[in-house]
């Protein structure tokens, strides 16, 4: 099954999150299909780009979507 979900990226203790669609029986590391955004934690207010018509594509399709995302994507559609 295709999930959306975070794949960390950055140095040690300064994470950055890509938002990726990727198949669930492998690993977070490994390789993804597609990048719908991402999310930086590091800054303030927190950076979050998701590119919201390519995560309605992927959800059309079947993927789902992680705890952690389904709460990004909602904070993403009240930004705009």
């Amino acid at each position: 099954m295709l999930m959306i979900r975070l794949r960390r990226g950055g140095v040690k203790k300064h994470p950055m999150y890509r938002v990726v669609v990727s198949d669930s029986r492998k690993r977070p590391t490994s390789r993804y299909l597609d990048q719908v955004g991402v999310y930086n934690p590091n800054i303030e207010p927190p950076e979050i780009r998701i590119d919201l018509e390519k995560v309605d594509e992927w959800t059309a399709k079947g993927a789902g979507v992680s705890e952690t995302v389904k709460t990004l994507i909602s904070q993403a559609r009240k930004q705009g």
